[in-house]
């Protein structure tokens, strides 16, 4: 039986605990995103694919939002840091939600996808993806 899930990650490594893989899919939001002027001119929609491997709470689990990491809240925080400036590189975009991402000290590791649909006409959409670890704190 394999050990990487749905996420291609493997287990656990030393430290890391118990880890739940928690997804967000296809999350579709306003940025401003571009090098171009055209890009400058208001805000396009990007299309937001989050992995995260968040470790188990220790001890006996509760049934409550707050023994848990709550991907609502983590999708209004997103939001607010697009909704904050300009970026130029949808690679720095990509950064700065994995960064807030493992602001979290729950979040061990994260991948982070950010598409930009119709960017090339004869694509679906162009994109980055990052995988990001937890520094020791």
């Amino acid at each position: 039986m394999s050990n990487t899930g749905s996420t291609g990650w493997g287990r656990a490594t030393a430290g890391e605990g118990d880890l739940w893989h928690l997804f967000v899919r296809d999350l579709v939001l306003p940025a401003r995103l571009g090098v171009h002027a055209h890009e400058r001119q208001g805000p396009r929609l990007v299309r937001l694919s989050l992995d995260l491997a968040v470790r188990k709470p220790s001890g006996k689990f509760a049934d409550s939002i707050e023994a848990v990491l709550d991907y609502q809240a983590l999708a209004e925080s997103i939001r607010a840091l697009l909704n904050d400036a300009h970026i130029n590189l949808i690679e720095t975009m990509a950064e700065r939600i994995a960064s807030l991402c493992l602001d979290d000290v729950r979040v061990a590791r994260v991948r982070v996808r950010v598409e930009k649909p119709g960017a090339l006409p004869d694509a679906t959409a162009v994109g980055a993806e990052i995988e990001r670890a937890q520094t020791s704190r």
